[in-house]
Formats: structure tokens, C-alpha cells, sequence
């Protein structure tokens, strides 16, 4: 899937570097039918047609931003050369035609309306202009022309995102998409633990994130069924919490350097790295892994089934607080992002007293080394530290109560990140002929998983909007082992969660939507992503 992005390129006959004329005009795609919906689309004026002869030319105010933009042109031709079949170099040096990346800083000293303009596109935004003589993306921040890329993209033609060459033409219709985030948190948590993913496979999922402008991914690195990360301090973590997983397979961690290249890799795409280590609950593998966690001294044996709520870290013993010191001090190490998850769900072996307490000291460690806090919203029923950040789980299920206490707290300054379980939670199953995938919290086709508005969705139990910062989208693996089992539950939901977090609420409209959804499918296709065919939308035949 890093084979992905637009691939701008041949002529009306599909003859390469054939000049551009009105058939390319036609066949271009308009500028609003994408996902995430952009914010702003003016539409109009010849479309552009990429050639053998064009260019991707790199802008940057400063020597930083110009490498930036040269990273992100290297990136955008990596994923056009293999179907257009041309060379498309990255210069520096102007000229006639092609894609022009701009870079301009906060700094810019352009002229003042340009400025203004640039400024006001923030950390993520961006400009994409087309017309006959180019596209041209503008940026403040490298993040915000890697998003004009993935824009660019879907602009083009799917079969663009085939690995081999394709027959053209490659066009980009005529006009201007200025586009800013509505969050700056748009998530997708991925479970690690339940079953073992490898490298490749979190990869490749990064790379199907990044199409539709996700920013953050968080990995669920501990639980019951296997402990993944390689940990100095502590080593039978991995080598033998980590040495099965759900169903009784061989398991598996990474070691620091293969996180530091999960890492890396992430980071090359502009999403940030959060690790979780679920505690007091959800904690099976460590107390396999050393008895001395146990308040009891007695080490419990390797769990692959999937139950869950029967483990608790001991919160009186001191050694559990050595144990937190250390973790979270070798994972905050490998991690440069500002956050640190630590669970806090499901502990129904904690006495709500001890829960407290192990929160409490918890999250001081946490901002010991220099990272956020944040918690499954059950931190709220502790006390969240000042700038702490509760995850959101509950569902139409989830009592008055809870939701009361989870209210309290974003009162108080809490963020809050929603993942409503019966709307986000991509191993739902989607009706009950769906294979894979849990029901616990119903069923959740792809119209559901779209059709809310994380500004109001718990307004009702006195939520502020100012404390949403985003949304996230898990996927638990408890029954997922593959990348194609991964797929097939991520998509179409994920694209739909990602608009929610991105696009302008008034942009919101299912009947909409559905068309644009249902046009990703052939890029999916060509990407090879094996996506569920909702009956919902009305997919193109083949």
C-alpha cells in the first residue's frame, strides 16, 4: 500500500507524454468526490494531465523545509512512477509543468495575501491549485503537504495505485481544495496483543491509515494473551509474556529496534506512535512472566483464551511501582510523540481503592518522563492528573452513571478522544452473517459507523465540544490474525471514521457519502485491499 498515491499520467490515447486535451478533461475526477470531504472546493478551469515529460518540483522558505518537501516529492513519486511508467524526477529548479510542492513555514515572507492565506492552513492544512500548466500544493507544515498528497491521490485515476503500468490518462481536474482538519486527533488503535502482527503487517496498515489523513496510531502492546515489546529491565516480558497469543500460536514482540522502525515508519507518514501498556487489568502475561506481581507470589500460567477482567497487577505491593518505573521509562524512551497510554480499563480484579491508588501513582510516572497521560475513560473514576486524556468506550449500553462520571471529568479539563464501541470499533460485526469480528456491542454496518457527530454525541450527559479532541478508531484481534481478516473489518468503516475526524460538520450527510465511499472501492481494489462490500452502497461493478 506505500505503492499508493496518484499516479498522474498519459495522454487522451493513452500514448505516454501525449499533449493534454479534452479527453483528459473528462475523465478527471471532481475535486470535492474524495475522502475525508475537503473543507473548501472551487471547482473550475482545465484540468491538468501529467506527461512523460513532467515534473515534481520541491519548494522550502529554509533549508529544513526544502528537505521536507523533497522526502514528501520522493515519497509522492515513489508511488506514481510504477503505474505511470514515468521517471518523474524531484528537482529544485523551476520549470513548465508537473506537481510543485510548497513549503512555505510559518516564516513565509510572500506577499501578503499569500501569506495570510498560508498561515491560516495551520499544522495539517493545505492548498492543491490545478489547472492546465500544473498542481501546486502549498503548506505550512510538512504534515499539511503530505495531506495535499494523499488528496492528490484520490484525484486520479485507482488504477494509479497498481504496482505495475498502467494505461492512462492520469488527470487532475481544474480548481482549488483549501482543506484544514476539524480535529487534530484522528486515530486508529491497533491490538497487537490478542494475536501478533508483524512489522510488515503494521506497515502496511500505516500505509492504508495515512490514505485517508489519520494522524495518530496507537498500539495496544499488552494484555492478557501476550506482552509484544522487548523490555531491558524486565526481559521474560517478551521472551515468554510474548510467546503465545489468542488460540494458543506462537506470538511474538518486538524487539526496540524493530519498534524504533515501526516508529520511524510511522513518522514518515505523519502519524504519531502512541503505546499503550493496559494496566492494573488486562496484565495475565506479566504476572505469568514474574511471579513477584502477584500478590499471592505465585505466578499464573500463559492465558490464550478471551475472557477478560479476571487479572490485576498487585497495587500494594512496591515492586508493582518498580515494575510501572521501568516500563514506562524504556517505552517513553523509544517513543518521541507526547503521548503514553496506560490502559486502566476492565481492572474487575482491582478493588476500586487500590485502582485509585495504582492511578494515582501511575500517572505520576508517566509525567516523570515526559509524557500525557492517557487512559481508558474508566481513569475517570479515579482522578485524571492536569492535561490527562480519557479514551471513550462506551456504547448505547453504557449506563447514565458512567457517562456522568466520564462528563465530571471533561468538565474539570479532561480531554476526551471517543471511540463509542458501537460506532468505531472495526471488529464489530457488521450484521449477523459477518464471520469474523465480536457483537457484544451490536452490530454496526457501515451507515452507523458514519452517521454521528463526536461534537454532540454525549452533549446529552453534559459533555463541553471543547473537550472532544478527536476520534480513534480500534481494532481488537481476538479474532483477526491476517491482513486480509484486518481489512475486511477496517474497511469501508475506517475511511468513514477518518471524514468524521477531518471534514467540516457540515460537509456530514450519509446519502453523500455513500457515493464517495462507494468510488474508493476500486482504488481499494487496486491497492488490494480486501474491503467488505456493503450492501448499503452501491459499489461499481467489478
Amino acid at each position: 500500500m506505500a505503492a499508493g498515491i496518484a499516479g498522474i499520467g498519459a495522454a487522451p490515447s493513452g500514448a505516454p507524454g501525449g499533449p493534454p486535451g479534452p479527453a483528459h478533461e473528462s475523465a478527471a475526477r471532481p475535486l470535492d468526490q474524495i475522502v475525508p470531504a475537503p473543507a473548501q472546493v472551487r471547482a473550475g478551469g482545465a484540468a491538468y494531465a501529467l506527461t512523460a515529460r513532467s515534473k515534481i518540483q520541491i519548494e522550502g522558505r529554509s533549508h529544513e523545509d526544502a528537505r521536507e518537501a523533497r522526502r514528501i516529492g520522493s515519497y509522492l513519486a515513489g508511488l506514481l512512477r510504477p503505474s505511470t511508467g514515468y521517471a518523474l524526477p524531484v528537482t529544485d529548479r523551476r520549470g513548465e509543468g508537473g506537481i510543485r510542492l510548497r513549503l512555505v513555514g510559518s516564516d513565509d515572507r510572500g506577499p501578503g495575501r499569500d501569506r495570510g492565506r498560508d498561515r491560516e492552513l495551520g499544522e495539517e492544512g493545505y492548498r492543491l491549485e490545478s489547472g492546465r500548466g500544473g498542481v501546486t500544493i502549498t503548506a505550512q507544515e510538512p504534515a499539511g503537504l503530505f495531506h495535499g498528497v494523499q488528496t492528490l491521490r484520490q484525484l486520479l485515476p485507482a488504477s494509479v495505485e497498481k504496482r505495475t503500468t498502467q494505461r492512462g490518462p492520469w488527470t487532475v481536474a481544474g480548481g482549488t481544495v483549501t482543506d484544514t482538519p476539524r480535529y487534530a486527533y484522528r486515530g486508529a488503535m491497533l491490538d497487537v496483543s490478542r494475536h501478533f502482527l508483524t512489522v510488515d503487517q503494521v506497515k502496511l496498515y500505516i500505509d492504508q491509515l495515512a490514505l485517508y489523513k489519520i494522524n495518530k496510531l496507537h498500539l495496544h502492546l499488552s494484555d492478557d494473551q501476550g506482552w509484544r515489546i522487548a523490555i531491558d529491565s524486565w526481559p521474560r516480558l517478551a521472551t515468554y509474556g510474548g510467546s503465545t497469543q489468542v488460540g494458543g500460536g506462537p506470538g511474538g514482540y518486538y524487539t526496540k529496534a524493530q519498534y524504533r522502525e515501526l516508529v520511524s515508519y510511522a513518522s514518515s507518514r505523519h502519524l504519531e506512535v502512541i503505546p499503550e501498556i493496559d494496566m492494573p487489568g488486562h496484565t495475565n502475561a506479566a504476572l505469568a512472566s514474574y511471579a513477584e506481581l502477584n500478590c499471592d507470589g505465585v505466578a499464573p500460567p500463559l492465558y490464550t483464551g478471551t475472557a477478560v477482567g479476571f487479572s490485576s497487577l498487585c497495587a500494594p505491593k512496591e515492586v508493582t511501582y518498580d515494575f510501572v518505573d521501568d516500563v514506562i521509562r524504556e517505552v517513553a524512551a523509544l517513543t518521541p510523540g507526547k503521548y503514553l497510554h496506560i490502559g486502566g480499563d476492565e481492572a474487575h480484579s482491582t478493588s476500586h481503592a487500590d485502582y485509585v491508588t495504582f492511578m494515582e501513582r501511575t500517572q505520576a510516572v508517566v509525567r516523570k518522563y515526559g509524557k500525557t497521560v492517557v487512559g481508558w475513560h474508566q481513569l475517570t473514576g479515579a482522578t485524571p492528573v492536569e492535561g490527562a486524556v480519557a479514551q471513550y468506550w462506551g456504547y448505547d449500553a453504557t449506563s447514565a452513571a458512567e457517562r456522568a462520571q466520564v462528563a465530571a471529568a471533561a468538565k474539570k479539563g479532561t480531554g476526551l478522544i471517543l471511540s463509542p464501541a458501537d460506532r468505531t470499533y472495526l471488529d464489530m460485526k457488521y450484521d449477523r452473517t459477518t464471520v469474523l469480528g465480536q457483537s457484544w456491542a451490536g452490530y454496526t454496518e457501515v451507515d452507523r459507523s458514519y452517521d454521528w457527530n463526536p461534537a454532540t454525541y454525549l452533549a446529552g450527559a453534559g459533555v463541553p465540544e471543547d473537550a472532544v479532541l478527536g476520534v480513534e478508531a480500534p481494532l481488537w484481534t481476538e479474532t483477526l490474525a491476517t491482513s486480509d481478516q484486518l481489512e475486511s473489518m477496517a474497511f469501508p468503516r475506517l475511511p468513514g471514521i477518518a471524514e468524521l475526524g477531518w471534514s467540516p460538520a457540515a460537509t456530514h450527510d450519509w446519502d453523500t457519502y455513500k457515493v464517495r465511499l462507494a468510488a474508493q472501492g476500486p482504488r481499494m481494489a487496486a491497492l488490494g485491499i480486501d474491503y467488505y462490500r456493503s450492501p448499503l452502497v452501491n459499489w461499481p461493478a467489478g
